[in-house]
């Protein structure tokens, strides 16, 4: 009786675990950097004046950090980076299934070139691509900002990997 309801609790979270929204959060305005496992876990990147980056990650109810830009040693580099080019490129179509499979919460593009000329022959491009795309401007105030903010789901990972033709 014991093992039968553990094996549904673990059951139980193993589902939760594949229909939960992962997120990935950029917006250059507030500073903001994350990627979450919503209610689970949330992995941000905060800039610091000391240690230059920091990650801080949020499991549960605990917290981390990791500063990953370090003073290391140096290591040899290895003979096969060759062959290790060669599978990078061979995975192009299953890595483009992947990326489809994320779904475009929000989309803003805020730029200014700095170049009067260039931003008004930027204009209507981007006034097209708002038909469709997203939300682009182009402005005349030294104001950029990019605001993405993707969601995906662990199974639509996976069976954007194990479904080969679509």
């Amino acid at each position: 009786m014991v093992l039968t309801s553990f094996l549904i609790l673990i059951l139980l979270v193993i589902i939760y675990l594949l229909i939960i929204p992962i997120i990935l959060f950029i917006d250059t305005n507030t500073n903001q950097y994350y990627i979450q496992l919503k209610g689970f876990a949330k992995a941000s990147i905060e800039s610091r004046k000391i240690e230059f980056l920091r990650v801080k990650l949020n499991i549960l109810f605990m917290t981390f950090y990791f500063y990953p830009i370090q003073y290391k040693q140096s290591k040899k580099k290895n003979l096969n980076e060759k062959k290790l080019t060669h599978k990078r490129f061979s995975n192009f179509k299953r890595i483009m299934r992947l990326l489809k499979s994320f779904k475009v919460k929000k989309f803003l593009i805020n730029i200014d070139t700095g170049d009067p000329i260039l931003n008004a022959k930027l204009y209507p491009i981007f006034s097209l691509l708002n038909i469709s795309k997203g939300n682009f401007n182009v402005n005349f105030k030294n104001i950029n900002q990019l605001t993405l903010h993707l969601e995906n789901r662990p199974i639509d990972i996976i069976k954007s990997y194990i479904n080969l033709k679509k």
